[in-house]
């Protein structure tokens, strides 16, 4: 438990003592410093940005929106989403390393080893991994601390929750990037960015479009097994 436990204590600490620094406001403040020091030291911007990135979603601290925004302010849309969706993904597999160690492997050997709906529910996630990690990482609803915990406690591979969270985040983080990348002219005008558009149709259709894809596996599946073919 001490892995989780400490993740835990930082996430409560540091949802205190940072809030007022990992959030827009302080983006809006501090973005003329930000764009100075990028355009001076740019490498030393990028391994910055990256790490304090990871620490967030690491320790599940707010600010991972903004984080993102961010991103997209200092390094355009690309490279900005590469940099958000690896450091997002390196953060993840730290926490999902955490559980592992904490509850993880132990649920999971429980799970392996018990009975009737229980072993259900295991056989049915192991056959359906790739299906399910990926259904979890698109559909816009599942919260990403959620999606990095779930599958640590149902014995997910490590390599397989990492390709997945990679693959799975670049709709979402692509769109929030865009947003950030366009930020300037939303300081421009005293506005704030428009978070929702995730949901405008032309935005969530296409992202729904592949959670079907994603899904049709284990749909054929079910219909297979209730049809007894092989």
């Amino acid at each position: 438990m001490l892995p989780l436990a400490v993740i835990l204590a930082v996430a409560l600490l540091g949802g205190y003592l940072l809030r007022d620094y990992l959030s827009f406001e302080a983006l809006r403040d501090n973005r003329q410093a930000l764009l100075a020091f990028r355009d001076a030291n740019y490498g030393v911007t990028v391994l910055a940005f990256v790490a304090i990135y990871v620490v967030i979603v690491a320790f599940s601290l707010p600010g991972a929106t903004v984080a993102t925004l961010t991103g997209g302010f200092l390094f355009a849309t690309f490279p900005g989403v590469l940099f958000n969706v690896t450091a997002a993904t390196i953060g993840a597999v730290v926490i999902f390393t955490a559980a592992r160690w904490g509850l993880g492997e132990r649920l999971a050997a429980k799970m392996e080893n018990s009975q009737g709906a229980v072993k259900k529910i295991k056989d049915g996630i192991d056959e359906n991994q790739w299906s399910m990690l990926f259904l979890i990482r698109l559909v816009p609803a599942v919260p990403f601390f959620v999606a990095n915990l779930v599958p640590a406690l149902v014995g997910v591979p490590v390599t397989r929750f990492a390709v997945s969270t990679f693959l799975g985040i670049i709709p979402g983080g692509l769109v929030f990037t865009s947003v950030g990348a366009g930020l300037g002219e939303v300081f421009e005008r005293g506005e704030t960015p428009d978070l929702g558009i995730i949901f405008e149709p032309q935005i969530l259709l296409p992202i729904l479009g592949l959670c079907a894809l994603a899904a049709l596996p284990i749909v054929i599946k079910a219909v297979r097994g209730k049809k007894g073919v092989s």
